[in-house]
C-alpha cells in the first residue's frame, strides 16, 4: 500500500493556532497531527508516503525529511499553487494502480488495511469512508406540496441521518483522467463527476473513531481525546466491519 497524505491547506479555519506553523504540524498531545497520522498508517503496513505540501512547504518537508526517523520513506509533491484536495495527485509520479488517500488532520482508529481491501475486493474507481453525523435542525420543518404550497407534514427541530466524508480515500489511478491539468479540482469536483458519468462510488461504513481536526473547537477535543486515552487511536477492528461483509 502507498499512501498519499494531503498536507498543503492554510488551515484557514484552525487560526490563531495556525498563523506561524502549517495544521499539519499543529501539536495534539505531545506529537503532531500529522505525525500521529503517519504512525497510525504505519501499523497498518504503510511504509511508503507521499506528502502533497504548499503552504509552509519548507516547514513540513525538514520536520520529516525522508520518514527515517518513523521508519517509513516520505517523498513530496511540491504545489506552486493552491489545486484544491484532488488537482495534486495529477502532479505525483509512480503512483500505483490502487492507493490510499488521505487529509493530513485527520485522527481515526479506521483500520486502513480493511479499507484498502475493501477498495481492491470492490474494483472501485472511488471509495469513501464515511461516519455516520446527525445533524440536528433547530427549526420546526414543514414539508409541502410544491405544487400547490399545500403543507403535507410536519417536524419539530429534527435530526437527519447523514453520511459524513472522513477525508479518507481509496482510489484508482485511472479516476486521474477525469482531472484537468494544472486547475483547482476538489473533493467534491470528483465526486460529481464520477456520479454524472454514472460510474460506481462506494462507501465504507466506519462506527469507530473519527475527527477531523479543522476547527479550534475540534482541535481542543483532540487533545482532550488523546489525554483521556492516553494515546494516539489505535485500529479499530470490529466484527462490524465492512470489509468482512461480501
Amino acid at each position: 500500500m502507498k499512501a498519499v497524505i494531503l498536507a498543503g491547506g492554510k488551515g484557514t479555519r484552525l487560526k490563531p493556532y495556525t498563523i506561524l506553523i502549517p495544521k499539519p504540524l499543529v501539536p495534539v498531545g505531545e506529537k503532531a497531527i500529522l505525525e500521529i497520522l503517519i504512525e497510525r498508517l504505519k501499523s497498518n503496513g504503510i511504509t511508503e508516503f507521499i506528502l502533497c505540501v504548499n503552504h509552509f512547504a519548507d516547514l513540513i518537508m525538514a520536520y520529516f525529511g525522508d520518514g527515517r526517523k518513523w521508519g517509513v520513506h516520505i517523498e513530496y509533491s511540491i504545489e506552486d499553487k493552491p489545486l484544491g484536495t484532488i488537482a495534486p495527485l495529477k502532479q505525483v509520479r509512480n503512483l500505483p494502480d490502487d492507493f490510499l488517500v488521505t487529509n493530513g488532520d485527520v485522527l481515526t482508529d479506521l483500520s486502513f488495511r480493511q479499507f484498502h481491501e475493501y477498495h481492491l475486493l470492490h474494483q472501485a474507481v472511488l471509495t469513501v469512508a464515511v461516519h455516520k453525523r446527525k445533524q440536528r435542525i433547530d427549526y420546526g420543518v414543514i414539508q409541502s406540496d410544491d405544487t400547490d404550497n399545500v403543507a403535507v407534514g410536519f417536524s419539530e427541530k429534527p435530526e437527519l441521518d447523514l453520511n459524513v466524508s472522513m477525508g479518507v480515500y481509496g482510489l484508482n489511478k485511472r479516476v486521474l483522467d477525469t482531472v484537468p491539468d494544472d486547475a483547482p479540482f476538489g473533493f467534491d469536483d470528483l465526486v460529481m463527476t464520477l456520479l454524472g458519468s454514472k460510474q460506481t462510488v462506494k462507501l465504507y461504513p466506519h462506527t469507530g473513531y473519527w475527527l477531523d481536526i479543522g476547527r479550534p473547537d475540534d482541535y481542543e477535543r483532540a487533545n482532550q481525546d488523546i489525554e483521556v486515552r492516553g494515546s494516539a487511536p489505535q485500529p479499530h477492528d470490529g466484527l462490524e466491519s465492512p470489509a468482512r461483509r461480501p
